[in-house]
Order: C-alpha cells, then structure tokens, then sequence
C-alpha cells in the first residue's frame, strides 16, 4: 500500500477522535481574543469559543499558519520516511493558509508534497478530507486520491443560515443599520460557496422557513441525496443541528451524517445561531 499522509487543517472543523480514526493530522489556525492568542480545536473548543465571544464588544480575529509550521512538520515526515504528503487547505478565497503551505511545499520538495485548495471550508471542507482519507485505505496511488479529492472539490455544496447579524457587524460585512433591521425582522440570510468565497443567496423570515429552504435548494441540486454521506454543521446549538438531521432523513432518506460544531476559525466570522448543510451535486 502507497504511504500517503493527508493533512489538513482546523477550517474543516472536525474532531480529533475522526481525524485519528481516519489518519489525518490537523494544523491549527491561530485565533486571536482579548490580545489573547489560541489554537482552534487544539487550546480553545468550539463551546470556551461562544462564551468568549458573547461577551460585549469581543470581536475574535483570525491569522493564517506561517510557512514555517508547514515547512517543519513536511521535514520531518519525509526525513523519517518514503511518504507522500497531500495537504488539503481550507479555502484560498477565505484563508492563506493555503498559500503559506505551498510557500513550504517549494521550499522543501514539490514532487513529493501536493498542496490542494479544498475551496471549502467546515464540513464541506470535511467531506473532501474524509474522502481522501478513505481512498488511502482503500489502498489507492496518489493519483487516484487527488482524482477523488478534485471531484469532491467540483461537486461540494455549501448552503448555510448566518444567524449572527452582530457578528456580521462587527466584522464589517455589513452595516449597523442593516444588522438592527435584520435582526429587529428575524430576516435570515441563506449563502453559499461560489469558487470557494461565501456569497448570499436569498433572504427569508425566520429560522424555520430557512431550514426548509435548506432542504429545498439540496434537493433542485443534487439527485442522489439518499446515498451519500451528508455534513451539517452548527454554532452554539447541537439540538438545531438534530432537528436539520431528522428533516434530512425524513424528507431524502438519507443515513449517513457527519455533525460537527462550527470552531472558532470559522465561528469568528459568522457567530452564534449559524447552521450548514453540506453535500454533493448532480
């Protein structure tokens, strides 16, 4: 079997329990609160993350891994070793991580170590990672699991609830006057993923409206919803997260889910109250 190691990083939001399961290893984004620096999912959980944030006037920031990280961990594997690495990073259009890891790929060995832009980020970023994963297992050459990885970069849906107008705010994606309308309505903005940067899609009222309008866009883009692996994730709210899960498999027949909590990498941008769903398309 090829020794292949994947990697990725903590913008796909997936636990570490998975990720040893599947072999994957992590690196981590570094999250700045109260001058304080932490790792996402390594110093600071998802839940530590809310509290942080709910208090007045905190506004998290992000920083992306140096290539120095990536420069020292790709040594040493391929020092130790005949491997491969294949490191899949979180979406260029909202990170440079994954320039900082090219940097390291052309300063260590450009044939041994392939950088691919996922174009994603949490559990569509997931979905992408957990197929490579398996390709290795399935004892696939390199070529093969980068053929999988790019269809699942081709064919990944990203459709989410932003619930958190105020962290819109503070980040200055949109304004105060619109974060107080919206808010003050229970407007609730669906978004997606267009060449791996989030863009809006429609507007709807209320929460209950958008989950259903969730389910309604994955069933006009996509034709196979029952059999494949389906990713939700959510912010601050594991019960919302069950109650998409069961809209799923009521409404698609679907069976096999991968839940995950928004970490604070991703969470600094949309807040509170964000809910995703995450497959592929036809």
């Amino acid at each position: 079997m090829p020794d292949i190691r994947i990697y990725a990083d903590n913008g796909c939001d997936l636990d570490h329990e998975l990720l040893d399961e599947l072999g994957v290893k992590l690196f981590h984004m570094p999250i700045i609160i109260k001058n304080k620096t932490y790792r996402d999912r390594l110093s600071i959980s998802p839940s530590e993350f809310y509290q942080l944030i709910a208090e007045p006037g905190v506004m998290p920031t992000t920083a992306q891994i140096i290539p120095l990280e990536y420069q020292a961990e790709f040594a040493r594997v391929l020092n130790e070793s005949d491997a491969e690495i294949i490191y899949i990073a979180f979406s260029s259009g909202l990170s440079g991580t994954c320039q900082s890891a090219l940097i390291a790929r052309n300063m260590i060995d450009p044939q041994r170590i392939t950088v691919i832009d996922s174009k994603s980020a949490s559990v569509g970023y997931a979905l992408t990672v957990i197929r490579a994963a398996q390709a290795v297992k399935a004892g696939k050459n390199k070529a093969e699991v980068i053929a999988a990885i790019e269809d699942n970069i081709a064919r990944i849906q990203h459709i989410f609830v932003v619930g958190n107008f105020e962290m819109l705010k503070r980040g200055g994606r949109i304004t105060a006057a619109s974060a107080a309308v919206g808010s003050f309505l229970n407007i609730k903005l669906i978004a997606h993923f267009v060449d791996g940067k989030i863009a809006p899609l429609e507007v709807v009222h209320g929460l209950k409206k958008a989950k259903k309008r969730m389910l309604d866009i994955m069933e006009s883009r996509s034709s196979d919803l029952s059999e494949q692996l389906i990713g939700i994730n959510y912010s601050a709210d594991y019960e919302g997260a069950l109650e998409i899960k069961m809209m799923i498999e009521e409404r698609f027949g679907c069976s096999k889910f991968v839940i995950s909590e928004i970490g604070a990498a991703i969470g600094s941008h949309v807040g509170a109250g964000t809910y995703s769903v995450f497959f592929l398309s036809k």
